[in-house]
Parts: structure tokens; sequence; C-alpha cells
């Protein structure tokens, strides 16, 4: 198969000339309305499962002001973690390339950063325990991972290693015709559609604080490394300690040994949510009291 090398442009508006002054061209790219959809996603998820008895910790109005937070978390995060983990050395020649955010460039790992900043800052604002924001937020995620790797597709970029599989797929823009895995694929239906199905399985009914946050890092962690063994890994960095370690695994196994401590912690001293009052009636006896035994 043959990529399509898709316009990556979506929308393209002007230039217009107006008496004052002049606009565009504007461009809207697709990987950007990916971003949208994901967030769009995650919002309609958050206040569904907000609705529900279990997790009525939460309104609708928090779900979008949390998505707010989480939104800032990942396009500051995601930019700083690309220029950081990628390409620190364009960042010492020239510190304002971190702001060169036309030129593309987000990371994942620091997209995920930026987010636990974003929790916390959120949950001190509604005092909320972390964790408690942090499970809430974590299932809602992979929607927006699947979009964005569909992105990824869709542009042609972040390709695979050369195989002989019967789906392997030449991407004319690297030019150098050689069949590849079409991993952006492969990182969809992963970190996106099964981690998601995983974890909204997983949280489901109530699970003691941290362990949603757990699965999710241990998830990812677990799901990228595979991926990142057909995945071709950045041309400036290559291949990392023994030539098969690549810095895609380097930021994941972390995630997967932090996830295995708080999944020990969360269910070694086990802490439940409990919901607020959902606005029922409780039962009283004919005094008008409330019946021995009724929560109070």
């Amino acid at each position: 198969m043959i990529h399509p090398q898709f316009d990556p442009v979506a929308l393209s508006i002007g230039p217009l000339s107006l008496p004052w002054f002049d606009i565009g061209p504007l461009s809207v790219h697709w990987y950007g309305l990916m971003y949208l959809a994901g967030f769009m996603a995650g919002q309609y998820l958050g206040i569904w499962r907000a609705s529900r008895d279990a997790w009525r910790l939460f309104t609708p109005d928090q779900v979008k002001d949390l998505l707010f937070y989480i939104v800032v978390g990942i396009i500051v995060g995601g930019r700083v973690g690309y220029v950081l983990f990628y390409h620190i050395d364009l960042f010492f020649a020239n510190p304002l390339y971190l702001f060169k955010v036309w030129e593309g460039g987000m990371s994942f790992h620091g997209g995920f950063l930026g987010v636990a900043v974003a929790v916390i800052l959120f949950a001190k604002h509604t005092n909320k325990a972390w964790f408690a924001v942090g499970d809430f937020v974590a299932p809602l995620v992979p929607p927006g991972i699947f979009f964005g790797r569909f992105g990824n597709f869709w542009n042609g970029e972040l390709w695979g290693r050369e195989t002989d599989v019967a789906w392997g797929m030449i991407f004319p823009q690297i030019g150098d015709g050689l069949t590849r895995h079409p991993s952006q694929i492969y990182q969809m239906m992963g970190e996106g559609f099964l981690l998601f199905v995983v974890l909204w399985w997983f949280s489901a009914k109530p699970k003691p604080r941290m362990a949603v946050s757990a699965m999710f890092m241990i998830g990812y962690g677990v799901l990228r490394t595979a991926a990142e063994f057909f995945r071709q890994p950045d041309e400036h960095i290559g291949y990392l300690l023994g030539g098969y370690l690549t810095q895609g695994m380097l930021l994941s196994i972390p995630m997967i040994v932090v996830g295995g401590v708080l999944m020990t912690l969360a269910y070694r001293n086990p802490v439940f949510e409990t919901a607020p009052e959902s606005g029922k009636s409780k039962k009283k006896n004919k005094s008008g009291q409330p019946k021995k035994g009724a929560k109070k």
C-alpha cells in the first residue's frame, strides 16, 4: 500500500485585504481539528460520567472548567516536552525555538506532565484530592490520543520501521521507497482505542483512589513501549543503549514503574471517594426524623 499523502490543510482562507489591515492567508489543519475532536470527546464523556452515581464528585460545570485546565496543560506541556526531550540542542542554540509552534512538534510525555500539573492546580482550586481528579481524567484521555495518532497518519509523519508484512505501507514523503509499518495506526488502536476500553471498564465501578491513574500509567507505558518496536526512532536521536532502546521507551518505562508503585499503594491502604447526596429525599419515620441507620 502507498500512503495517500493527504492534504494537511482542511481549510484555507485569504489573503483578504481590508480597509485597515490584511488578513491571511489563514489555514486550518486537519491535525488541529483532530486535537479539537479529542477535546470534544473528552468533554462529552466527562459530562456523561459526572452524571453517574459513582462519579458525582464533579458537576458538568466543573468538567468544563477541568477541560480548560487540561487543554492548557496539553498544549504547554506537549510543546515544552517536545523541545526538552527531543530538541534540547535547538533550545540551547536559540531559546526562542520553544515558541516556534508553527514549525510543529508535540510530545505526549510532555503533555502528560502538563496534564499532571493541570490536575494538581484544578484540585487545589476545587479543594479535591489530586488523585480523585486524576482518576476522573484518566479514562477521558485515550480518545484524544486516538484522534491525535490519526492526525499523525493523515500527515504521514512518525512512520514505522521497515517491514515485509502484507499491510506494510510506502510513505512517498520519505523518498526511500521502503515498505514500513503504519505505526501511527498501531498507536491509534493501542494507546487510543484499547487503552480507552480497558480504563473505561476498569473505572466503571468505584476503585481505590490512585488505582485508575495507576492503570493509565501502566497501560500507556506498556502499549507505547510495545509500539516503539515498530516505530522508526527519531533520526537525530536514533537507538539508545544496545541499539534497541528508543527515546519513547526511555520515557515510557518510568511510567510503568511509577504506575505499579501507585497501584500497590492504592490497594494496600484503599481510600474510596464519597459522592455527595444525589438530592433524593431521605426516608423518615412517623416522627419526621430520619430512620435509624439512614445515611446522614
